[in-house]
């Protein structure tokens, strides 16, 4: 992939002392477009970490290390006190925590900056150089700008895809790469990808309901409860058995998959019409089911999965072999991160994009996202944690992916769950910084 070199524009920003870090802000002008040229420009935006317990020029000697959050829509990570995987990191490195393209104060995207662009066309046309090619090429600048030295790019979730598309085009950014719960499909459609993780997310439901089996009870109440009683949510929307089967966002980690069982011990109160849902029931799944925080994410999910061809509501289609999660099944179960067309039917911060979203989905000319073949002569030290019942990125479809990078080591680990880094991230950081030497 040949990328056009034109000129970026980068400046300093603010240094605070947090509590339990020191932070420095970051502004870059990229283009929006690194190679069909044109001349307009998005700001990008990044926060570095550092230790309290380096001077600034302490501090400055260290090496880089650039994170890339999960996502997509993802905005970096917003702490005053390093901890977990960070603590470990901020040892030996500086950390550079990038708002990828459309997420956190980098030119973000959601229904009114992007009424901006003017209508559906040009937002889908906008929006298609927000996937990993550009986010690789946004890093490349910055990196120029801060260090002549390739860094260690550590990448979650969605952010392991970017790794290997930093691996694909551009690895002599990279001193090393580090990957948790983030292996792509190289090739193929998204629908194996919701073949794969359907069957994960309903072994999961038994899984979880075999711990909880009173909730089992009880998800099947509340459903029946929604087909016969309207409820709606605070922001004023009927409440659908469809959306509410999205709490099944809980199922994908360890540290708060439990607390699953607390939201739904609230969920009915008695009134003088009868039982009726609780407002602090309403309101807590109010927060998991919208989008509003991160758009991006319901529109360009599907996306990333793709290359040369369209998704065409991958997700949606493939539900059609797995009945037992749709919303009238005797027993609907709970999904994961599937993305359906009828989230910008009910969600009123996705409302407005729904056409955006459609043009989207039916794109079918995504470019590349990987070079196999440079990726199977890979030279740059790599580690990758694949958890084995991870819902979101299937552990089978992540060690096939795998086999074909030349040097990547895995560890391959029942321990965690999607949100391992979550959970105990300064032991998995450091696990995969001793792979990679």
């Amino acid at each position: 992939m040949t990328r056009n070199a034109p000129a970026s524009e980068y400046r300093r920003g603010n240094r605070f002392a947090m509590r339990g870090a020191m932070t420095t802000e970051h502004f870059l002008t990229v283009p929006l477009d690194h190679w069909g040229g044109g001349g307009e420009t998005i700001e990008i935006f990044a926060r570095e970490y550092t230790s309290p317990d380096f001077s600034e020029d302490e501090a400055a000697k260290l090496p880089w290390l650039l994170f890339l959050q999960g996502g997509p829509g993802g905005r970096g990570v917003r702490t005053p006190r390093l901890s977990g995987w960070m603590k470990a990191a901020a040892r030996n490195f500086r950390i550079l925590m990038l708002d990828q393209r459309g997420t956190g104060l980098s030119c973000p995207a959601d229904a009114a900056t992007l009424a901006t662009r003017g209508g559906p066309e040009e937002q889908a046309v906008y929006l298609a150089h927000f996937r990993a090619d550009s986010i690789v090429a946004d890093a490349e600048m910055a990196r120029s700008h801060l260090s002549a030295e390739p860094w260690t790019v550590f990448g979650q979730s969605y952010g392991g895809f970017c790794v290997l598309t930093y691996l694909s085009f551009a690895p002599e950014g990279i001193r090393r790469a580090l990957i948790t719960g983030g292996l792509p499909p190289l090739a193929g459609s998204p629908d194996q990808v919701y073949k794969a993780t359907y069957q994960r997310v309903e072994e999961r439901n038994r899984e979880y309901f075999g711990w909880y089996p009173g909730d089992r009870v009880m998800v099947t109440r509340i459903a029946r409860h929604l087909d016969s009683t309207v409820e709606e949510l605070p922001t004023g929307e009927r409440l659908t058995v469809r959306r509410l089967q999205m709490i099944g966002s809980f199922l994908g980690g360890n540290t708060r998959v439990d607390a699953l069982h607390f939201l739904l011990e609230d969920a009915f109160v008695d009134t003088p019409a009868g039982p009726r849902l609780s407002a602090a029931f309403l309101h807590q799944v109010g927060a998991l089911v919208t989008r509003a925080p991160n758009p991006l994410y319901a529109l360009m999910h599907e996306s990333i999965y793709c290359q040369g061809e369209g998704s065409d509501w991958a997700a949606e289609r493939v539900l059609a072999v797995f009945p037992q999660f749709l919303a009238g099944a005797e027993q609907p179960l709970l999904t994961g991160e599937m993305v359906y067309p009828w989230y910008f039917e009910e969600d009123p911060a996705l409302l407005p994009l729904r056409r955006t979203a459609q043009l989207l989905a039916g794109k079918k000319d995504w470019g590349p996202l990987y070079d196999v073949r440079r990726l199977r002569r890979n030279t740059v030290p790599a580690a990758a944690a694949v958890y084995q019942d991870d819902i979101y990125v299937d552990r089978e479809l992540s060690l096939a992916t795998a086999r074909d990078v030349k040097g990547l080591a895995v560890w391959e680990t029942a321990e965690f769950h999607h949100d391992g880094i979550s959970d105990d991230g300064e032991s998995i950081f450091e696990r995969l910084i001793a792979l990679t030497g």
